[in-house]
């Protein structure tokens, strides 16, 4: 989640020289080429069932294809500010579907600090807004923009939950290299049709090598560390490192962009780090 907060505004970068479907089709092709070794079954595993087939379909559909594209027709239609605030309920979100779908148990202090870690990222996307938090309402963004952001929510709440079932039976690393073909596949007659009139020509030498780093980083390593985390950490515990993803943002713009930091926004990343903290210290185990 660090990493994908790092190179938030790499993907800006990368936007502002590639139509958005062009961009994603580039992007899983170039990991598909590099994960063409990790499709290959290992000894150890069995065969994909029609449960695991399925399940690796809908985790690619709605965490890569789905999920995209509700977050950036809803920024488009609402604001940046409104996505973040939408946003911060992936951690509640991943906990009622963990509890309702996984049967996990969520204590109070993986509570507490699922809490804190909302009202952290809240606070931090009022804070980058200068508290203006109906702006956006007074001048008459659409309902049906706020309702797709909470459409991504949801989908990346699957994402999480689906990637728990996944990592039962799958090494993380097969898992990666599937659901980036699925999402190859669902992506590819968008991408071709914007490649067909898109003059290559004009994109800067500079921007390949960063598509090349973009697409290694988001669909191989990204998806893999995660993946593998989920191996043995809950659902409901993994989703509160989604704090990692502005907290990492943040610190990319103070050290590399020159950003200032205000007090209350170090006091809504210092709330965000502390459920973070709650929600995964260590605890004595009871005896039994």
């Amino acid at each position: 989640m660090a990493l994908v907060g790092s190179y938030v505004g790499l993907s800006r970068t990368l936007v502002a020289a590639l139509p958005v479907f062009l961009l994603a089709w580039l992007r899983f092709g170039i990991a598909a080429v590099a994960m063409l070794g990790w499709l290959r079954r290992p000894a150890d595993e069995a065969p994909l069932s029609s449960r695991e087939r399925w399940l690796l379909f809908w985790e690619s559909f709605l965490g890569n294809f789905l999920f995209s594209v509700c977050m950036l027709f809803g920024v488009a239609a609402t604001s940046a500010v409104a996505a973040g605030v939408v946003m911060a309920g992936i951690p509640a979100a991943v906990a009622v579907m963990s509890r309702l779908f996984l049967g996990e148990r969520i204590s109070g202090r993986v509570a507490g600090g699922i809490v804190c870690a909302v009202a952290g990222i809240v606070w931090l996307a009022l804070e980058r807004s200068g508290g203006q938090v109906t702006a956006a309402a007074s001048a008459g963004e659409p309902l049906w923009g706020y309702a797709l952001l909470l459409g991504a929510v949801i989908c990346e709440a699957c994402y999480v939950v689906i990637g728990k079932r996944l990592t039962a039976g799958l090494s993380p690393k097969r898992i990666s290299s599937l659901i980036n073909l699925w999402g190859l596949v669902l992506v590819t007659p968008f991408g071709v049709w914007q490649a067909w009139s898109f003059n290559f020509a004009a994109v800067p030498a500079p921007i390949w090598p960063l598509l090349v780093f973009y697409a290694l980083a988001a669909s191989m390593v990204t998806v893999w560390l995660w993946m593998q985390g989920l191996r043995s950490v809950p659902a409901a515990q993994a989703s509160v490192f989604s704090v990692m993803l502005p907290l990492a943002a943040t610190a990319v713009g103070v050290v590399f962009l020159g950003e200032k930091l205000s007090h209350g926004q170090i006091g809504a990343l210092a709330l965000a780090l502390t459920g973070l903290l709650l929600a995964t210290w260590p605890q004595r185990e009871t005896a039994q």
